[in-house]
This record gives structure tokens, C-alpha cells and sequence, in this order.
């Protein structure tokens, strides 16, 4: 390896860094243990002063203590400041290193209010035994302050981008849990509705096909066009869910206008051909509305229509609509047999249409008629448009 490949090659091996955040703190606390001990020992014999064993033992051993400043910043200030009297005690001149080292790591580790008492009490120690005087502690404690405080932002900064992306995280699974159900519902409207329809259908052509053949005829006409209706709605599906393109956009999709409040007709028709007699009745003409409210309500009378076919066991339903000036009210009821302790009724269907209002903002409800049979209503919020 060469000289100028080697600084990369450490740098990839600790992520961009030289050392271990480990072996960063042990190299910057043999740092400070020697720069206190060499500083104080400097300044004690600065002169022709004799070298005392006893004091150098002193501050050596002082000076390992500050290897513990970390964990407990105070005691070890509270130690240098003992020791310091110590070597005042016995005539000696110290120069308050070591409690510069002590004094600057609590104002680095500890909260600001006992960080100012550590430097008023350090101050009035060191002044009053003539080791120093007052800007030289204030200057250490500035210094271990401001560096406190721009850890506090760093780390301020790293919660909030922590956070920030556990937010869009979140946002990002609930869009795909809304997406997913949204694919759900009308997956589950079209293949009910037409799955129902066709069957119903076959069933009544196999009937009539020996005594009537052209009524046959068309009602497997009216089946075939149910089912290339369907495979078109679920092409603009699967198109939706490979590409996340809009609906419509892709050559492999035909594009259809999405059914909706103008043709509930047509819908009712549809099961009429399959022997169900829909009532519709319609207060006035229907609204302009958003697509995706047309939509919906398309999509649960479809399904309500659907319902009464497989499990009313009646051939009537009846379709109600009311638009206002701010909302919809749709009921969809029927006489048959109701809602079985046995079998209550639960299934995707109702799920579905309940989830479709609730997103519309408004309020649904399905249980069992006033005068027998099944009944749906629903309150939808709309803006009409122009």
C-alpha cells in the first residue's frame, strides 16, 4: 500500500473517521491528564526550586484522577481543588492546571447552573490561595460552555432529523395502507358486481335458451359487455399498481371515464337484466361533483345492489338519492330476508363502503330495515361544482 493510498484506506475502515469514538476519548483523556500534570509540575518548579518527590507523587496522582473527569466531573474538581491547597500547604507555588483541566470539563458535562457555581467556587479558591488570577478560570470555563452548547445543538439536530424521518416514514406506510386499501375496495367492487352480474346472467340464458334464444342472446350480449367493462377497470388497475402511473395514462390501459352519479341508470339497468327490479329515484338532476364522490357513491350502490342479489333472496330494491346544497344522502333498502343471527353481515363489502365514506367525511350505516329486509344509508359531504 502506498504512503498516499493509506489516510483513505483508515478513513473507510472507520466510516470516515481515523479513530474509534472510543479511542478518541481515551487518546483526548491521556491528553488532558498529561497537559494538567506536565502544566502544574511546569509551573511548580519554574524557578531554581528544588524538586520535592513528595509533590510530584502529589500531582502525579492527581493528575491519573482526572482520567475519572467524565463520570464525575465535579468530585474530580473538588479533588484538584484539595490538592492545589495541599501543595500551597506545604510552600509550595501550584499553578492551577489541574483545576483548569477539572473546571473545564464540568462546565463541558454539567448543567449550566452547577457549572457557574463550580467556576465561582474554583475562582475563589484560586485567588485567594494567589494561584491565579480571575480571567484564566473564566476563560477555561467560557471555553467548556461553549462547547457544551454546541453538543446540545448537534444533538438538538440529530433528534430533530431523527425524528423527521420517522415522520415520513410513518407518513410514507400510512400512504401505502390507504393506497392498498383504496386498490382493495375497488378490486372488490368490480369483481363482485361483475362476477355477480355475469353469473346471473349465464343462469338466466341457460333458462330461456331453449323456449326464447334471442332473449338469451341478449342477455349474454348484456354479459359480455359486463366482463370487457371489467377486465378495462382491472387493466387500469394493475396499471396503476406496476407503474403508479394515473388512471388512463398508460397505452396498455384503454382509457374509460370512471363511472359515477350519471350512470346510476345505466347501473340499475344492469340488474334488471339479471332479473333484480331497481327502484331509482333521483331528487332532481344529479349534481356536478368531484370525481372521486361520484365515484364512491357509484361504487357503494354497486355494491349494495350486488349484496341484495346474493343474499336477500327478493327480486326488488329500492335506490333513493337526495343532493343538497352541501351533501348527498343515498339509501339503498330491499325486503328480503334481512341480516342472519348466524351469518351477520360483515363481509368486504360493507367494510368497503363504510371506508369510502368515512374518507368522504361523512357517516354510514347498514342494519336491518324499518319494515324488514336490509338497509344502507349514507351522508356525503360534497362541494357541487359548477
Amino acid at each position: 500500500m502506498t504512503w498516499f493510498k493509506a489516510p483513505r484506506s483508515l478513513g473507510r475502515l472507520g466510516g470516515g473517521r481515523w479513530l474509534s469514538p472510543r479511542a478518541e476519548q481515551v487518546l483526548v483523556d491521556v491528553i488532558a491528564v498529561l497537559l494538567g500534570v506536565a502544566g502544574e509540575l511546569s509551573l511548580l518548579y519554574d524557578d531554581a526550586s528544588p524538586v520535592r518527590p513528595a509533590t510530584v507523587l502529589v500531582t502525579v496522582t492527581a493528575g491519573a484522577a482526572l482520567f475519572a473527569r467524565r463520570r464525575h466531573p465535579v468530585q474530580v474538581l473538588a479533588a484538584m481543588l484539595a490538592t492545589t491547597g495541599l501543595l500551597f500547604a506545604w510552600g509550595e507555588s501550584p499553578g492551577g492546571m489541574l483545576v483548569c483541566v477539572a473546571l473545564f470539563t464540568v462546565a463541558e458535562r454539567c448543567p449550566a447552573r452547577v457549572s457557574v457555581v463550580a467556576l465561582i467556587g474554583a475562582t475563589v479558591v484560586l485567588v485567594a490561595l494567589s494561584v491565579t488570577s480571575v480571567p484564566p478560570p473564566v476563560a477555561v470555563w467560557a471555553v467548556g460552555a461553549a462547547l457544551r452548547g454546541r453538543r446540545r445543538h448537534h444533538d438538538d439536530l440529530r433528534a430533530r432529523a431523527t425524528a423527521a424521518r420517522a415522520e415520513r416514514e410513518q407518513r410514507a406506510a400510512i400512504a401505502a395502507h390507504e393506497e392498498r386499501a383504496a386498490i382493495a375496495r375497488e378490486l372488490h367492487d368490480i369483481v363482485a358486481h361483475s362476477v355477480t352480474v355475469m353469473l346471473l346472467g349465464v343462469r338466466g340464458a341457460r333458462d330461456v335458451l331453449p323456449t326464447a334464444p334471442d332473449v338469451a342472446a341478449e342477455v349474454l350480449s348484456r354479459v359480455e359487455s359486463s366482463g370487457e367493462q371489467s377486465i378495462v377497470e382491472l387493466r387500469r388497475l394493475l396499471t396503476v399498481l406496476r407503474s403508479g402511473a394515473p388512471t388512463g395514462a398508460s397505452p396498455a390501459a384503454p382509457y374509460r371515464p370512471l363511472p359515477g352519479l350519471a350512470e346510476l341508470a345505466e347501473l340499475a339497468a344492469t340488474f334488471r337484466a339479471v332479473g333484480l327490479s331497481v327502484s331509482l329515484e333521483i331528487d332532481g338532476v344529479p349534481p356536478v361533483v368531484d370525481e372521486g364522490v361520484s365515484l364512491s357513491v357509484y361504487r357503494i350502490v354497486e355494491e349494495a345492489l350486488t349484496n341484495v342479489v346474493r343474499h336477500a333472496g327478493t327480486d326488488h330494491a329500492l335506490v333513493r338519492l337526495k343532493a343538497g346544497h352541501s351533501h348527498i344522502d343515498l339509501e339503498v333498502s330491499d325486503r328480503g330476508a334481512g341480516p342472519s343471527g348466524q351469518h351477520p353481515p360483515g363481509g368486504h363489502g360493507l367494510v368497503g363502503m363504510r371506508e369510502r365514506v368515512r374518507l368522504l367525511g361523512g357517516t354510514f350505516t347498514a342494519g336491518p330495515g324499518p319494515d324488514g329486509g336490509f338497509r344502507i344509508a349514507a351522508y356525503v359531504p360534497i362541494t357541487v361544482g359548477p
